[in-house]
């Protein structure tokens, strides 16, 4: 049994239990209890090419939004080193943790790009706890508009903290701040990076101007919304979307698939954007598990991925000795069924 995803209804079909006007997407990112157990891996070489990786820490922060009275819990992943290092804010899937999706974050921190997992406390790995048949209104809360804003304020409230702490004074470039997400947590990143949605005739105040760009893994639709030009139109952010070809949910009531990763890009304002898709694969392979699709293209595509997000934040950040999203492809083209890049024209010569 999947988590129910507030994606597209199937044709005929009508939610069960879950409000109609849900403002995510929730295409979510496992089976039943698994993302919020899952345990963090080591490093994943990335594949193609020597891993050069460099020492980093872990900090965990236990935090609590007094204005909210919420907690944040949040895990950051952090380079060694004394001079000042990107950001990537990053959103877990429905029943995920701050421990969630760290061979990437800790990939990224290895290559000197600090990586920042909030933990959402409303649709965390804690709705796996409790009655199971209480399970379907604990979905249906963490699944809920109010929870969906909730999480992008928790990104705002964690990057205003650790940007403001003692013992990270000098060591974050708050000029250099990307969100990133998985499934929901995509939703979550899209939101803060200026999705728009209105209500009472007037757009939800939820874009983090300081964010300079977006790595999208597995975002669904916005449920609800229609037509994602609107939604999506007014992302100016350079982002990244990353699916695969068996992107899929279907569970009674929902279906989504790589079709809804892709309307979600060509929707996306931005006018610098990428779109990878690997051959194979799942939905709940950009997580910790190391099942979905397989051991071997398991392995590989997470490989992969901790690549293609060093090479778009390396060309965004202007990281030293990053590859390049086309040499990226290049060495990854046995992978991918299918890659897209779109960039600015360059300006006219006078």
């Amino acid at each position: 049994m999947c988590c129910f995803p507030l994606a597209r209804p199937a044709p005929g079909a009508e939610p069960s239990g879950v409000g109609r006007r849900s403002l995510l997407g929730l295409a979510l990112a496992t089976s039943l209890g698994l993302q919020g157990r899952a345990q963090a891996q080591g490093p994943v070489p990335a594949a193609g090419r020597p891993t050069e990786a460099g020492s980093f820490q872990n900090l965990d922060l236990d935090l609590t939004d007094g204005a909210r009275q919420r907690p944040v819990p949040l895990r950051l992943y952090l380079p060694d080193g004394e001079a000042p290092v990107p950001l990537v804010l990053f959103s877990h899937g429905l029943g995920g943790s701050r421990l969630g999706y760290s061979y990437l974050g800790q990939h990224l921190a290895s290559h000197g790009v600090a990586s920042l997992h909030v933990q959402h406390v409303g649709s965390d790995r804690s709705l796996w706890s409790g009655a199971a048949l209480t399970l379907l209104f604990r979905l249906r809360e963490a699944a809920g508009e109010d929870e969906a804003m909730a999480r992008v304020h928790d990104l705002r409230f964690a990057l205003d903290r650790v940007l403001a702490e003692p013992r990270l004074a000098g060591r974050l470039d708050a000029g250099r701040i990307a969100a990133a997400g998985h499934s929901y947590g995509a939703n979550t990143a899209m939101l803060a990076g200026g999705a728009q949605v209105v209500r009472q005739g007037r757009p939800l105040p939820l874009h983090d101007e300081r964010l300079r760009g977006l790595l999208l893994l597995s975002a669904p639709p916005f449920h609800g919304e229609g037509d994602l030009a609107p939604v999506l139109g007014p992302v100016r952010l350079p982002s990244l979307h990353v699916t695969t070809t068996e992107d899929e949910i279907k569970v009674p009531g929902y279906h989504s698939d790589t079709s809804d990763r892709l309307a979600v890009y060509q929707a996306m304002g931005s006018a610098r954007k990428a779109l990878a898709v690997f051959a194979g694969g799942s939905h709940s392979i950009f997580t910790d598990r190391l099942g979905p699709g397989g051991p071997a293209l398991n392995a590989r595509i997470k490989a992969a991925t901790q690549d293609l997000a060093l090479a778009f934040l390396g060309e965004l950040f202007g990281l030293p000795g990053a590859p390049g999203l086309a040499d990226w492809r290049q060495r990854q083209g046995e992978l991918l069924a299918q890659f897209t890049e779109q960039r600015p024209p360059l300006p006219a010569a006078a």
